[in-house]
């Protein structure tokens, strides 16, 4: 596992002054029914980018805290990655995009009856936003509604 010494020098420096926000836990909740009657969706931090949909806007400051959705039938090789930051190795996601979309592992899990079901829609976010007010005012609640629009029992998050 890489450490924080791997990391380039300016990275390091501004790691270490950076203003870490702390979150509260969240209670674990427990799922109310079997995992192969639930329908599943994925949300990444990667900043995959369906075709024809704009590209994350690297150039807000603190990041772009917007999203996209990522149909389940799209070719997960298709999506365009985004991500603004230089802080990891980016060319596993470039090789298999399901590193930080699994979306075709998601299908042959419904498929061979482990899950129940894979959701319409699934979300994709810039990772690496340093000032995360606006995502957390405005798209997490919008997420959040969409998710539970579309009945989805499973976020499961892939963080980059």
């Amino acid at each position: 596992m890489a450490s924080i010494e791997d990391l380039p020098l300016r990275i390091r420096a501004w790691m270490r002054v950076y203003r870490w926000r702390r979150a509260a836990a969240v209670p674990h909740l427990p799922l109310a029914k079997p995992l192969a009657d639930c329908r599943v969706a994925l949300v990444t931090t990667a900043g995959l980018v369906p075709p024809g949909a704009p590209p994350f806007d690297a150039s807000i400051k603190g990041g772009d805290w917007s999203y996209r959705v990522i149909d389940p039938g799209v070719d997960v090789q298709s999506l365009r990655e985004c991500h603004r930051s230089n802080s990891f190795e980016h060319a596993g996601i470039a090789a298999d995009r399901n590193l930080a979309m699994p979306l075709d592992r998601l299908r042959e899990l419904a498929a061979d009856g482990v899950i129940g079901s894979v959701a319409p829609r699934h979300l994709s976010f810039m990772g690496s936003i340093t000032a995360p007010g606006r995502l957390l005012a405005r798209s997490v609640p919008e997420a959040t509604a969409l998710l539970a629009a579309d009945r989805v029992d499973i976020a499961l998050l892939v963080p980059v």
